[in-house]
């Protein structure tokens, strides 16, 4: 079933609490705060808030999507999000939360990433005129590519002990490790992003920072340059990193992470991320990444106690999560897929890219032609989808094939080119959800 509430984020127009602080603290989002009184004073105005999104890849993952979201929810609050693009410190590499140091990409991979990236943040934030406080994009290579190793030398290293940067734990953990260390230009890259913090509050007047709690020691690095540079009171806001109830890190699966990008993680996959997420961990999530009220996430997990099989809280958690990062057409269509896969529905209407993406785990074999297509009880058997030919007429008789999603009663079907799915799918289907594919290439 379809979720009501599911809309595009940029529809979302307003929070479930008065405050911005109400707002992250009962969706459980704060982690650390550098002075909780402090930023409830500051927010009583609207103010600019940043966070920073380094490409180190041609797409943000979903491990991104709470600060991207969190954004959008100062946005609504009435501040103005500034989100970073980090052209710059993606040329260094941030060693918060890692074990080794990262490859160093070329600038021109870093500039190709960064355009990706700016695509992908303009879908979760309001950048128009038509509201009185619209976003801010910018990229930190236009400050930072410009300074001379003897700027950063003394109008940022100047600043910082080596002691105080020795004690934060992003840099103490690496040090333990003797098989990878710590390089210095990862060592500087703490300084690099407290130039950050520093140039946005002396440029946009931007005095407040959020981010993942990895993040905590770069991020009081920035506060610090601030006090001691420009003589003021800057404020931080950390998110808890998220990992399953299982002790997993969330956004990883076995094929790896789960992307914004449609090339790299389909729609479809995209939605069994989130319809697959446990009982455990779906309401803390649909606290985390949706706009949903108080009202309706109590009321999907009441309906998750009453009616666990139906999965309510996780199609409502998937319908909302890809219509926001895919859109609403490519969720409905997603949807279609899944139904018709379970014989609700005509499988010829879905597109084939969703198709195919539906069915990527499904054993399958590919042919020249569909002249090249065995007959059935052979196919049946080169599929592994009976043991024998004898079995597999046996399946045929009793009614347990399908092809298509139409019943195969005829011992002798051989399939031809109007029987497959845009010329170049055949879905066989046993029983109700195991499935087979015959690929004509």
């Amino acid at each position: 079933m379809i979720s009501q509430d599911a809309r595009n984020l940029k529809e979302v127009s307003t929070l479930a609490c008065p405050s911005i602080f109400d707002e992250l603290d009962w969706r459980e989002l704060i982690f650390q705060v550098s002075d909780v009184e402090g930023f409830k004073k500051l927010t009583e105005a609207p103010q600019s808030v940043y966070a920073g999104f380094d490409p180190t890849a041609d797409s943000l993952h979903i491990g991104h999507i709470v600060p991207l979201i969190a954004l959008r929810r100062f946005q609504l609050a009435g501040h103005t999000p500034i989100a970073l693009v980090g052209g710059g410190t993606g040329l260094i590499g941030d060693p918060s939360g890692r074990t080794s140091e990262r490859t160093l990409n070329t600038l021109e991979t870093v500039e190709t990433y960064s355009e990706k990236l700016r695509g992908q943040l303009e879908k979760f934030l309001d950048f128009s005129g038509s509201v009185s406080n619209p976003a801010k994009l910018l990229n930190n290579y236009e400050w930072i590519g410009k300074m001379s190793a003897v700027e950063y030398l003394r109008d940022l290293g100047k600043f910082f002990t080596i002691n105080w940067m020795l004690a934060k734990d992003s840099v103490k953990s690496r040090l333990d490790r003797e098989e990878s260390g710590l390089s210095y230009t990862e060592f500087s890259y703490m300084l690099l992003q407290a130039y950050d913090f520093q140039y946005l509050a002396e440029h946009h007047n931007c005095m407040l920072q959020i981010g993942g709690s990895d993040q905590w020691g770069n991020m009081t690095a920035g506060c610090e340059l601030i006090r001691k540079k420009n003589a003021k009171e800057a404020y931080i806001v950390t998110f808890p990193l998220i990992t399953t109830s299982a002790g997993v890190k969330f956004g990883k699966t076995e094929g790896g992470a789960v992307w914004l990008d449609p090339e790299k993680t389909s729609p479809y996959a995209f939605y069994q991320y989130w319809i697959n997420v446990t009982d455990q961990d779906v309401i803390r999530f649909l606290k985390y990444f949706t706009f949903l009220s108080k009202e309706r996430i109590d009321e999907l997990e009441e309906a998750k106690k009453n009616d666990p099989d139906t999965r309510p809280a996780q199609r409502a958690l998937a319908y909302e999560m890809t219509s926001m990062v895919h859109g609403k057409s490519a969720v409905d269509e997603v949807i279609s897929a899944s139904e018709a896969l379970f014989g609700k529905g005509d499988l010829s209407a879905i597109s084939l890219p969703v198709l195919e993406s539906a069915v990527s785990a499904a054993p399958t074999l590919e042919v020249d032609s569909v002249d090249a297509i065995p007959a059935i009880d052979q196919l049946l058997a080169d599929l592994k989808v009976s043991s024998s030919k004898s079995e597999a007429k046996k399946l045929i008789t009793s009614g347990g094939l399908y092809v298509n999603n139409n019943r195969i009663s005829d011992i002798k079907y051989r399939p031809e080119a109007t029987h497959l799915l845009h010329g170049r799918l055949m879905i066989i289907r046993k029983g109700k959800k195991n499935y087979y594919i015959v690929k004509v290439k």
